[in-house]
């Protein structure tokens, strides 16, 4: 995916990278832009997003500005990425405001900013740079304040290690986050920096579109007897292994292509993408190919026809490289034995 820079974005390094690690070959960010229209102010927009007792998205001015393409940022004179920065098609991310997380589902880019000239960066400089960037916008701060450390932890490798690239140390500084109230979904910047790096990830809320399509027992069946397997892409609670209700249509076609072929027995292979841990994804995928086993053997089907296995991230159909390529990979396959 080409990344495409409008205004600013400044980022903290990754927590594993320690100040003074650059990353070679980094070519150096836009400039600030000098100018931008001042926010138009009208009435609020219905659009969704995540609610909290002490924050209204509708007491935050609707924006009007002209703000070009996502992620509508580029880095400040002097500034560089360290790598390169990072974009997710969808996925999502909990956005700290007034000592709540709001879960937001949509798309994000991610950078960590080293300054050109080693030892220059400045936090002051960095700060009043988005500040200003983000008035220009017609958004507005909602919150400064650091995350308690057990709330971050139990966020686990998802943000972790999903986010790395532009989370910054959230276990250790404060964060400041950032809302420009949009029509076409809201845009939340996270913003958490150092004395010598700076981490954001920009969002914008955009709803989820399913591409997904239910496979009947005669496509099931038309698969295995041609490949000796099936991909299904049964969806399961993020970093857990609780199939959604969605799937449970899929299930049910499952169950039925076994009872019109008694003779079928199948291995049910959990396979996930590369992020985070392998241990963790090994085991992410193993107690996901064991629930749907389970569920299989809830609505009738013998247990001694079934096996579960998890391959974690061993076995790729796809390039991890891309969230499209991600979500190939995140699979459970049904196997003829």
């Amino acid at each position: 995916m080409t990344k495409r820079h409008s205004p600013w974005l400044v980022v903290l390094a990754a927590l594993a990278l320690l100040p003074g690690c650059k990353k070679p070959n980094v070519t150096s960010a836009a400039s600030v832009a000098s100018s931008a229209a001042a926010a138009d102010v009208a009435s609020p927009a219905a659009t969704a997003t995540p609610k909290s007792a002490d924050f209204d998205i509708n007491t935050v001015p609707l924006s009007t500005v002209a703000l070009g393409d996502f992620p509508y940022i580029s880095l400040p004179q002097g500034y560089m990425s360290n790598g390169s920065p990072e974009t997710k098609k969808f996925a999502r991310f909990p956005f700290w405001v007034k000592g709540a997380a709001h879960w937001v589902e949509g798309r994000f880019y991610l950078v960590n900013v080293y300054p050109e000239k080693e030892g220059d960066y400045s936090p002051l400089e960095m700060r009043k740079n988005l500040d200003a960037l983000v008035a220009q916008m017609g958004g507005v701060q909602v919150s400064e304040e650091k995350i308690p450390y057990d709330t971050v932890k139990g966020w686990g490798d998802e943000i972790a290690q999903g986010f790395i690239t532009g989370l910054g140390d959230v276990y250790s500084l404060p964060v400041v986050t950032y809302v420009v109230h949009r029509t076409e979904g809201n845009l939340w910047i996270h913003f958490c920096q150092g004395t010598s790096q700076a981490g954001i990830i920009v969002g914008q809320e955009k709803a989820f579109e399913q591409t997904a399509q239910l496979l009947p027992a005669s496509e099931l069946k038309k698969q295995i007897d041609a490949n000796g397997k099936v991909a299904l892409q049964v969806n399961f609670a993020t970093d857990e292994t609780d199939i959604l209700p969605d799937s449970q249509l899929q299930i049910a076609q499952v169950v039925q292509l076994l009872k019109e072929e008694p003779s079928l027995q199948l291995d049910v292979n959990g396979h996930t993408d590369n992020t985070g841990d392998a241990a963790h994804n090994q085991s992410l995928s193993e107690g996901r190919a064991k629930a749907v086993v389970a569920a299989l053997e809830a609505l009738g089907i013998d247990a001694k026809r079934l096996s579960a296995h998890g391959h974690g991230a061993s076995q790729p159909v796809a390039d991890n490289g891309s969230e499209e390529g991600k979500a190939k990979n995140r699979r459970v396959e049904l196997v003829k034995r």
